[in-house]
């Protein structure tokens, strides 16, 4: 047999064990989505904190995303995977995993919504609190659902680095697409090359439909704010030489 980190006898064996390698790709999706849920259900509620008139909410919120974002992933999925059991709490790997990389990610979900919602003129929320909204109804019903179209791309691009944050897992053996990878191609014949080729193929298959979607809806947006610009221009350009005749 072929020494060579690509022979082909290596792709027939992973071809062979590729329900191995879909197990792994399966359980990263699952890791993936439940994760980002959480993120986002976090983001929303600090963004909205980092939005608020009370200073004390807005502090709550800074807190949260600098001790988040400027400790390492790694660091914190570890933290929760040594040191929680001395406190009671033994969670599977899989939780672990959705919550570590949710709670992290959060963070930076919650700074995309808290930028969506500063994008939105005052004048919005002032004119909801004026016929009785409360700052959670002035959210729910008027600042956010504007919020949506502006901040979809830079939100597409978390989901995007937090699937490709889930191969953090395979430190801890779990489960996921690059441990079962890692895993499959340490037993006995070493076959790294077509097994990190596959892992790194599925993660592309996820991540590259979502990159491409967010530039190209960002370039919609920015054609559309183009488009309106000119308009207007056009029309005060008209307005101005109507009264000059």
């Amino acid at each position: 047999m072929s020494r060579a980190p690509f022979a082909l006898w290596r792709w027939e064996r992973l071809w062979n064990d590729k329900a191995v390698i879909f197990n792994g790709f399966v359980t990263t999706l699952l890791v993936s989505l439940l994760a980002l849920a959480l993120a986002m259900a976090i983001g929303i509620i600090f963004g909205m904190l980092g939005t608020s008139e009370k200073k004390p909410l807005r502090a709550v919120n800074r807190v949260y995303v600098e001790f988040f974002q400027n400790i390492p992933l790694l660091v914190q999925v570890f933290f929760i995977y040594n040191a929680f059991p001395l406190l009671g709490f033994r969670w599977p790997v899989f939780t672990i995993g959705v919550v570590g990389v949710g709670i992290y990610h959060g963070a930076y979900v919650a700074e995309v919504i808290r930028a969506g919602i500063r994008s939105i003129p005052k004048g919005q929320g002032d004119a909801a609190r004026s016929q009785g909204f409360g700052y959670i109804q002035t959210m729910a019903y008027v600042i956010l659902p504007q919020t949506i179209k502006i901040i979809l791309p830079p939100l597409t691009n978390q989901a995007v680095n937090l699937i490709k944050n889930t191969s953090v897992l395979a430190t801890l053996s779990g489960l996921d697409l690059m441990y079962r990878a890692d895993s499959w191609a340490s037993q006995g014949t070493l076959s790294y090359g077509p097994a990190y080729v596959a892992a790194g193929a599925l993660y592309f298959l996820i991540c590259f439909p979502l990159a491409t979607w967010a530039r190209r809806y960002e370039r919609r947006i920015k054609e559309r704010e183009h488009l309106q610009l000119s308009e207007a221009a056009a029309e005060e350009m008209m307005l101005m030489a109507e009264e000059m005749l």
